[in-house]
Parts: C-alpha cells; structure tokens; sequence
C-alpha cells in the first residue's frame, strides 16, 4: 500500500541466534542488497508485482531474504521484512473477518497449505518467536499510540527530490545513524521522508509513562463537537505496543517511518508536524496537573490525525 507509515524493530545482529546471525552479518555486509534508503521502494514493488500476477499472490511460497539495515556507534541492526509471515497474517486476518476462507485469492493448491500455515501459527500464539512481526503497518494514517515511544527531539525530517512537494532539504537531528541510510556518513538528500528513532529502553520507559498518564486523563477530556473521547481505544492499543516491544532484544532500535505517507502531505504540513511533541507535552501536563495543556496538546495530534485518515474517504 503506498499511502502507508511502519512501525519498526531492529534488532542487533548480535541479538539473533545461528544461523539466521551469520546469515544477516552477511546480507549486511553485502554490496547487492537494497540501501536503507531504496528498501520501502523495493518492497512496494515486489507487492506490486505480486498483486498483478495470475493468479495474485496473496502469500509468497518463501520467506523474504531481505531486511532493513541500520549501523549505529559500531554496531549493526537488522529489521527482517518478513514478507511471507507478514501477508500470511493478513490473510489470517482477513479470514477472521468474513468468517471463512475467500475464494480465489489463494490458488487451489496452495490454499490448504495456507490453512495449515495459518493453524501453526496460531498454535504458537501471537507473540511466540514464529509469529515475531518486526515491522507494524498502517494505511492512510499514523496511529496515536506510535508517537508515545519517542520525543521530539528524535524526529528526522528530509524533504528530498523525490514525492509532490520536492523541494530539497532536511530538518532534524540525524539520532542513531542517519534516517533513510545505512550510516550518517550517507547522503539522503534525495529522500523525501520522517522518521523518529528511539533505543529500545527509552521507548518502553516513554510507553510506560504514556499507559498512566491516559489511565489518568481528566473525566472531561471529551471532544467539544461531541464526537468520543479522543482517548477511546488509543489506551488498549498503546498497551498492545508496549506488549510488541518487550518481546525484542532490550538493546533494539525502534523506528516509526512515515513511510508513503510523506508523498501524501504537503512539505508545510511535514515541517510543522510536531506529533510526538505533543503527544509528550499531553504526558508532561497530566503528570503535572496542567490539564489545560495535556487536553490542548493532545487533541492537537488526534485532530492532525484524524484529517489524514480522512483521505482514505475521499480516494
């Protein structure tokens, strides 16, 4: 999907157990593989490619080979596409909805296989080491409870050649290791994208504090139009997040790329998306009583937000 932001993982390669470790030193390593920056455009285009195939394919017969590289202070991180387990899920998902298996979507005779696949892995339970998803996906809109794991001082901004806007630039601190390269030393200029990038235990700790200060949110913290609380489900779907993240190496990146979104908003609403900020100036004003401010700061982000999934009406 292009208009899609991602929730990341990169684990240390050092993290991984043989022979997936040697296996990922050595895709990191290599000179063949996708540039951090060109990763998201391969990706899409291997979905592409399959999505137009007959019949399409829903599920690819082979796990991915590939995965996002990142080095930071020495050390090299990986965040594995999982390209298989990921559409195999979907299609779970997909399944659960309707209530049966949709006919068509997967060929005849690799439809029972899938079934299979699906059945072990809910076997294994949504969090075993088989169903490990790396990589979280969000169509049209950047859910709230992605912000809460990073500040703002963290958000890297790089507005590139490339998308609708295309004016050349970049706001941001770099963090560990620039945004959209393998290493800061690599020019980015020409990537229009906004990251943030968090260590893994500051993200949890951040997580934590966000899960009390929503447990403590003011009874009136209610829309003026009427419409529910901008905190309704925002509180279950951050404890989900912090739930995803305790089952990584505590010495992980984590990453919340805009992803194709940022060819959806205009240069201005990038440079003055100041999300996670505010999501944490909302934490700080309940923590400190300034209930004004958290109610202020955080329907700015809800409202910010709400808007750009408006645009999946209006596609």
């Amino acid at each position: 999907m292009t208009y899609a932001a991602y929730l990341r993982i990169y684990e240390p390669v050092a993290a991984f157990h043989e022979p997936d470790r040697s296996r990922w030193a050595a895709y990191a390593a290599s000179p063949a593989r996708p540039r951090r920056r060109d990763s998201l455009t391969v990706e899409h285009a291997e979905a592409l490619r399959r999505a137009i195939a007959a019949p399409p394919v829903v599920v690819p017969d082979e796990e991915s080979e590939h995965a996002y590289v990142r080095r930071a202070d020495g050390v090299t991180y990986v965040c594995p596409w999982q390209t298989r387990l990921r559409c195999l899920l979907s299609y779970g998902r997909m399944i659960s909805a309707t209530g049966s298996a949709l006919p068509g979507l997967v060929p005849a005779r690799y439809e029972q296989q899938t079934i299979t696949d699906l059945a072990r892995l809910a076997d294994q339970g949504l969090h075993g080491p088989a169903t490990r998803l790396h990589i979280l996906a969000s169509v049209w809109t950047v859910p709230l409870a992605w912000f809460f794991p990073f500040a703002g001082a963290e958000r890297w901004l790089a507005l590139g050649q490339v998308g609708l806007a295309g004016a050349a630039g970049s706001a941001g601190p770099a963090g560990s290791g620039t945004p959209g390269t393998d290493t800061a030393a690599e020019a980015a200029a020409l990537t229009r994208t906004l990251v943030y990038t968090a260590p893994m235990p500051r993200a949890r700790r951040r997580v934590a504090r966000g899960l009390a200060a929503l447990r403590s949110m003011p009874p009136a913290f209610d829309d003026a139009a009427g419409d529910p609380s901008p905190t309704q489900g925002v509180e279950a779907e951050l404890a989900e997040v912090g739930r995803w993240l305790e089952d990584f190496h505590p010495y992980s990146l984590v990453e919340l790329d805009y992803g194709g979104l940022v060819h959806l908003l205009s240069d201005e609403a990038l440079c003055t998306d100041q999300s996670a900020a505010e999501i944490g100036a909302a934490i700080d004003g309940v923590a400190n009583g300034e209930r004004e401010l958290a109610v202020a700061m955080y329907k700015r982000a809800h409202s910010r937000w709400r808007a750009c999934a408006e645009y999946e009406m209006a596609n």
